[in-house]
């Protein structure tokens, strides 16, 4: 019976830091079912799904807990469940660039709340625009729509919602 383990960790930005921690999750014949890294300032990022037997898992913990003090790691673990897959939800893909500005992103989470839209994921980057250096912001999500919805109506709504604000979207069906 497999066990599911969510891990994050914090630490600061250098080579090596995920090869070493993915290293210790195969070394404990352990498996990587979802994951995400990034350089986040100074700092690099680390959230892990990780599955294995429970003797496999209870090692990864204990090789996670030498690595925190090798690797200067701060470390939060949580057991979970598999997710549910709902062959109702229809995965979207959202895509949003506007200027910089505090409160996007609840803005548009805000929108998709109000909804019972449930958010997948969002990656978020800011960046200078070409020509102008102007801040702007450009985000990535993908939401999970119950086919009970209609699609066409929560588009124009979503778009109309964001020309209110000023911001640039669209909203597509993610291929998988």
């Amino acid at each position: 019976m497999n066990k599911y383990l969510v891990v994050t960790v914090l630490t600061q930005d250098r080579p090596g830091v995920a090869n070493q921690l993915t290293s210790t999750v195969t070394d404990n014949n352990c498996n990587i079912l979802d994951s995400r890294m990034a350089a986040l300032g100074s700092e690099f990022a680390i959230s892990m799904l990780i599955s294995g037997n429970a003797e496999s898992i209870l090692n990864f913990e204990n090789d996670l807990t030498e690595l925190e003090q090798k690797l200067d790691l701060l470390t939060q673990k949580k057991y979970t469940e598999p997710a549910d897959e709902h062959h109702s939800l229809l995965p979207y893909s959202i895509q949003v660039v506007s200027l910089d500005a505090p409160g996007i992103i609840k803005d548009i989470s805000t929108f998709f709340s109000n909804q019972s839209i449930n958010i997948e994921n969002i990656h978020s980057e800011s960046f200078k625009a070409p020509h102008t250096a102007a801040p702007m912001l450009a985000v990535n999500m993908t939401v999970k729509i119950p086919d009970s919805i209609k699609i066409s109506d929560i588009r124009e709504q979503f778009i109309d919602y964001c020309d209110e604000l000023n911001l640039d979207a669209t909203i597509g069906q993610l291929k998988t």
